[in-house]
Parts: structure tokens; C-alpha cells; sequence
């Protein structure tokens, strides 16, 4: 008997100690899942407030809108013969397509519209008083231009009715137009536009009028310009946009080198803080460059784009493509560069004696039979367009 219970005492004391070593084990576990449970969770959470800083962190922000340039469009009668549909209407779409795979591509599309398009109204002319159709503009339209200078020295050609008829026909589009008003209120209200996060704004002057003075309190009329008249403008829009373009009517017609008046002008224009001034009036293509330091882009003069002048030197106009982009720091703060200027020409072929079919073509489309010896005139034009800016890349598809 005393030895059973001696084993009884010795099972229970056995059990007893498996019972402790279990739950020593098991506290000793639960303190340890704990520990790693704890340390997950607060790996968890350190990774959940790095991913908030993460989203709510500032990150500068850029912008980019590309800007491409052509000139005048001036147009004889021979053009608008040429357009001329049997119900009437006028068509200078075809004009234009081998130039619309390429204007269509950009986000700021410019042209100088040299002739007044006064409408059917006033009677379609020619030089030295010009009068065209308005289908000129749909056709400009159409291959996506979408920013057109209108002060010229042929703005008042058909009074202040024509004036009127073009503002009133570019009001009906959506367009950025400069240079022309119908009040005095219109020409000095303060516009600001807006492309892809970049605000700019857009102005026209001339410094010709051929003689036709705008009538004396209608100096709204056709945009003279002045420099007193440009501080004034500019003034107004220089800290409200990221952008101020400048189209200048001026310069010697028929002249391939820069004045003094030119270069005085972009000067003065560059010190009010304009950024780019587009050239338009020799009729023929003149150099371009960088002034003040790189802080404004000149183009002396496009060129024609389209006409029915003669002389390759006339026919020949000048394709620029500028790229703006726009940096915003974290701390707000705005830099905005004007970079990566490319160029080419382009040509107005005309076919048949009758002067029928009208095309502006890329020289890179060009041949010899199109216009003979065009290499030897595209290596003459490009030596004079590149010859204050010898860093100036040639070839522009639109891509």
C-alpha cells in the first residue's frame, strides 16, 4: 500500500510539473506572439505613414505647349480665281494639304493673314487694294491654325467696313486673333489665353499703313504701333501670363537682311519682357535669333507662305516650330523657357499658264521638276534665315 502511494504521490508531483512546464511554455508563447505581433504592427504602421507622406509629398510640375510659325498669307486674285467652285463658293483647302499633315500636329498654330477679308460684300480685289474671301480663313482654320495676326499695312485697303467685316468673321471662329477691333473698348481689353497649363498672351502691331490712315478717333481700327502703346499693353499682362507674343508688321519689303528699325523695335520689345516677336511685311525670309540674353526669340520675317508673287525669293517662306515649357517649382515658383527652335522652308507652286492649282509645298517635297535647282536655293535661304543663329535645326515634320 505505501508503495502505491508513493507512486500515486510521485504521478500527481509528475503531472503537476507538466501542467507548470506547459503553462510556463504557453505564457512564454503568448508573450512572444505578442512581441511579434506588436513589432508587424508597428512595421505596418511605419509604412503607412511613409505611404501618406508619399501622396501628400509636392512634386514640381512641368508644362509644354509647341508653337508653330508660317507668314503671309497674301492673296491675289489669281489665288482666289483658283479657288473659285462652280456654285460660286471658294475652296483653298487643296491649297494647303500638304501643309495640314504638319500645322495639324501643334498646339499653337500662327499665321499672318496679309490681305483683309472683308467678304463678298465689298467686291473681291487685288493689288494695291486687296479684298479676299473669307474661306481663306476656313481653310487656315481647317488645317489647324489657330493664332492669326491681323494688323497690316492693308488693313484699312477696304475702310472700316472691311475691318469690320473681318472682326465680325473671326469673332464667329474659334481663334486668337490680334490687330483689328470694331471699339475702343475691344482693342484695350486685357486678354488672356490659356494652352496645355501655360497662359500667354498675343499681340499684333504694324508700323505701315501705306498711306491709310485709320480715321481720327477709330485708331482701333488697324493696330499702329507705338512704343508707348506696347509698354502700355504689355504692362498690363506681363505678371498675369507665363507667355507674351508680339506679331510686328515691319521691316523692308523684298529686303533678305535686318534694319536698325527692326532691331530697335525687338530691343525695346525684349526689355518689356516680351518673349517671342514674329515678323512679318518683307515678304521674303530674314534671319532669326536670340536677344537679351537668350530671354526673346526673334524671327525677323516668315516670308510668304501663299501667294502669286514672282521670284523664287518671294515664293519661298520660312516654317518655325518653338517649343514652351513651363516648370513649377514645389515652391511655387515659375520658370519659363523658349527652346528648341527648328525651321524649313516652304514653296507656292503655281501649274499651267493660266496659273491654275496652286500648292505650298515642304521643300523637302520638292524637285526639280517642281522648281529646278531647289537644293542650291534651299542651301541659300538657310544660310540666311540661320545666319545670326547658326545652332538653328533643320527639318520639321510635326512630330
Amino acid at each position: 500500500m505505501a508503495k502505491r502511494r508513493v507512486r500515486k504521490v510521485k504521478r500527481k508531483v509528475y503531472k503537476n510539473r507538466l501542467i507548470i512546464v506547459f503553462i510556463f511554455f504557453l505564457i512564454i508563447g503568448i508573450g512572444f506572439y505578442n512581441i511579434l505581433s506588436n513589432s508587424s504592427t508597428g512595421s505596418k504602421s511605419l509604412h503607412t505613414k511613409e505611404v501618406k507622406k508619399e501622396v501628400g509629398k509636392k512634386e514640381p510640375r512641368e508644362y509644354q505647349a509647341r508653337l508653330f510659325m508660317v507668314g503671309d498669307a497674301l492673296i491675289h486674285s489669281a489665288l482666289y480665281q483658283d479657288a473659285k467652285q462652280r456654285d460660286g463658293s471658294y475652296d483653298f483647302k487643296p491649297m494647303l494639304e500638304f501643309i495640314k499633315p504638319i500645322s495639324s500636329k501643334y498646339d499653337l498654330v500662327y499665321y499672318n493673314q496679309e490681305t483683309i477679308l472683308g467678304g463678298e460684300s465689298l467686291g473681291y480685289s487685288n493689288y494695291p487694294r486687296f479684298n479676299s474671301p473669307q474661306e481663306v480663313g476656313d481653310a487656315f482654320i481647317d488645317s489647324g491654325f489657330n493664332m492669326v495676326s491681323l494688323a497690316t499695312n492693308h488693313t484699312m485697303d477696304k475702310g472700316e467696313q472691311g475691318v469690320i467685316n473681318s472682326v465680325n468673321y473671326w469673332k464667329s471662329q474659334d481663334v486668337v486673333v490680334s490687330g483689328q477691333w470694331t471699339s475702343p473698348e475691344e482693342r484695350d481689353e486685357v486678354k488672356i489665353y490659356e494652352k496645355n497649363g501655360i497662359s500667354y498672351a498675343f499681340f499684333s502691331y504694324t508700323t505701315w499703313t501705306n498711306g491709310l490712315e485709320t480715321p481720327v478717333g477709330k485708331e482701333y481700327l488697324n493696330n499702329v504701333y507705338s512704343e508707348e502703346k506696347a509698354l502700355n499693353d504689355i504692362s498690363k499682362v506681363r505678371d498675369k501670363v507665363d507667355v507674351v507674343l508680339v506679331a510686328m508688321h515691319w521691316g523692308n519689303e523684298y529686303s533678305l537682311g535686318v534694319s536698325k528699325d527692326q532691331e530697335k523695335i525687338a530691343n525695346y520689345l525684349s526689355s518689356l519682357g516680351v518673349d517671342i516677336i514674329i515678323g512679318a511685311h518683307p515678304h521674303v525670309v530674314e534671319p532669326v535669333e536670340y536677344i537679351n540674353d537668350g530671354k526673346t526669340f526673334v524671327i525677323y520675317s516668315l516670308g510668304n507662305f501663299i501667294s502669286d508673287q514672282e521670284g523664287t525669293e518671294r515664293l519661298t517662306g520660312l516654317m518655325m516650330e518653338l517649343t514652351i515649357n513651363k516648370k513649377v517649382s514645389v515652391d511655387k515658383k515659375v520658370s519659363v523657357t523658349i527652346c528648341n527652335p527648328k525651321a524649313d522652308l516652304i514653296y507656292t507652286k503655281s501649274y499651267y499658264r493660266g496659273k491654275r492649282n496652286f500648292k505650298v509645298y515642304p521643300y523637302s517635297q520638292l524637285n526639280n521638276d517642281l522648281l529646278a535647282n531647289y537644293i542650291n536655293y534651299y542651301e541659300r535661304y538657310k544660310g540666311i534665315v540661320s545666319s545670326r543663329y547658326p545652332e538653328l535645326v533643320w527639318g520639321i515634320t510635326g512630330e
